[in-house]
């Protein structure tokens, strides 16, 4: 027995070893305190189709990205307009993608149309007749916010997401304004429905005063500092917004301290700061707004100047409601309202069904490939069969380590992966009987079907591990599943029928037989 023979026990050995110790956890949950000290307590996720969770197809409203659009675009032309002492008023959209205004003095038309045409290529003039004009995007530019407003809401929905703590989420881009999430494994579908769908637009404003002038109404709640009970008020509001919330960098939720509510802790961006302690500065002993999705969250009086770009939001939260509201605002805003236009629970009955079919068809594919090698191959088919053991537990141990997600697509992959596995066996056990026929010793005999085969093993299992990788690339949800047990299944698969099994042939000639196991 040579010593490159014993090396290659010794890593057959300590694999199966590390793979053992990650499937332990999965087989039981009672664990000592010392395994939990010492060696993995991680187990294998399950998927949507196995665990079950919520299914959601969201339709998001790019019409309502294309109107804020608009209003943002009518503001910013107003102030550039009075900047240019242009002086304009009755600023009112006209449809989804039109404006129109009245020009005060028709001397400053011209002046008025050659600012536009300089610096706001993307309109596009309409009917005029001298003072009132009215002005449209053009469509490229609707098409492209169209466009944006679904990337921006894909990225925020997937940073709620990853926020929110979801193991493997299928987030993805479907139909021509549709959104698809999966999220397995959610016990409270309706909080995660809140936290996906809310708009989350934050803006800071004024209160104001009681005297006569225009002013915005929005709703609010009031809450007695004696009794801590909640009454439904209204806010009236200063028309002007003076920060939103993409000054915000960072936003975490605080528990409950001295009987008080958890509130939520904001730390503005640079911009924020410099804007925020102006505001603080020249408004104290007022209230300042706090307004999100056009409610007011809290109303707190201005003591003095706050300076370094912290502050709070209070507002009679729950835990999970300051937790959520954290997460939105540090996963920004959704660029426009977002609607449920799909949704399926997937029970947890329906998960075990799918875990029970799974097993019993691996458990079946499993009996019939060994059956079939032990009785064509006799021991030279058991050494396969053992090999196939190993892939198996190499399989499963690489899943459980790196805390894959196995979903039904991927338990087919293992179920394809016990048919692929013997097959390195039977072209190195072809191969071998060939050179037994044509008078090889045992020894020779099977290093020769080695050699002779293993060209034809990389060959068919790398192509097949490459369309598994672009599979995983291109491929979401139940294709990703599939294809990442597919690749774990190939790279084991060499490992085991070409390094493991080759272990176990010559321990069979090395303990005294000088021919090839039986073949």
């Amino acid at each position: 027995m040579n010593r490159s023979w014993r090396w290659r026990a010794a890593a057959v050995a300590v694999s199966v070893g590390f793979a053992s110790l990650f499937l332990v956890p999965n087989l039981t949950s009672e664990l000592p305190g010392w395994w939990r000290a010492v060696f993995p307590t991680d187990t294998i996720r399950l998927g949507l189709d196995l665990r079950g969770g919520i299914h959601m197809v969201l339709e998001v409203e790019v019409d309502k990205a294309v109107e804020n659009s608009v209003d943002l675009l009518m503001d910013r032309l107003e102030r550039d307009l009075r900047e240019e002492e242009i002086a304009t008023r009755n600023w009112r959209r006209r449809d989804t993608n039109s404006f129109g205004f009245d020009l005060v003095s028709r001397s400053k038309a011209d002046d008025m149309t050659a600012f536009l045409n300089d610096n706001y290529p993307n309109l596009e003039a309409g009917d005029d007749d001298g003072r009132r004009y009215s002005y449209r995007l053009v469509e490229p530019e609707v098409a492209g916010i169209r466009q944006l407003a679904i990337d921006q809401a894909l990225e925020t929905i997937r940073n709620r997401v990853d926020e929110f703590g979801v193991a493997e989420p299928t987030i993805q881009r479907t139909g021509a304004n549709g959104i698809l999430v999966q999220l397995p494994g959610i016990q409270d579908p309706e909080r995660a429905k809140t936290l996906i769908g809310r708009t989350a637009q934050l803006e800071f404003r004024l209160v104001a005063g009681d005297g006569p002038g225009e002013v915005d109404v929005l709703p609010g709640v009031s809450v007695d500092s004696a009794t801590g009970l909640e009454s439904e008020i209204s806010y009236r509001l200063e028309p002007g917004v003076l920060m939103t919330g993409e000054v915000i960098s960072d936003a975490r939720h605080r528990p409950a301290q001295f009987g008080d509510p958890p509130y939520v802790s904001i730390t503005l961006n640079g911009n924020g700061a410099r804007l925020f302690e102006p505001i603080t500065r020249d408004n104290v002993n007022r209230q300042l707004a706090i307004v999100l999705d056009g409610r007011v969250q809290s109303a707190p009086v201005i003591q003095e100047r706050i300076g370094g770009g912290r502050a709070v939001i209070t507002g009679n939260f729950s835990l999970d409601e300051a937790r959520d509201l954290a997460i939105v605002l540090r996963a920004g805003a959704l660029p426009a309202p977002v609607s449920i236009a799909e949704e399926r629970t997937v029970g947890p009955s329906l998960g075990r069904d799918s875990i029970r079919s799974g097993t019993r068809s691996f458990m079946i594919g499993g009996v019939v490939v060994i059956l079939f090698m032990a009785l064509y191959y006799r021991m030279a088919g058991l050494v396969a069969d053992l090999a196939l053991v190993i892939n198996i537990v190499l399989l499963i141990g690489v899943l459980a380590g790196f805390q894959a997600t196995l979903t039904l697509p991927g338990i087919a992959g293992i179920v394809l992966t016990l048919g692929m596995a013997v097959d390195a066996n039977v072209l190195i056990n072809e191969r071998t009987r060939e050179e037994l026929r044509s008078g090889q010793t045992g020894l020779a005999a099977l290093e020769a079907g080695y050699d002779r085969a293993m060209p034809a093993i990389l060959d068919s299992n790398l192509t097949t591990f490459l369309a598994g990788l672009i599979l995983f690339q291109f491929g979401s949800g139940p294709i990703k599943g599939f294809a990442l047990t597919l690749c774990i299944g190939i790279a084991s698969t060499i490992f085991s029928a070409v390094f493991a099994a080759r272990v176990f042939h010559e321990l069979a000639i090395s303990r005294g037989s000088s021919r090839a196991p039986s073949i």
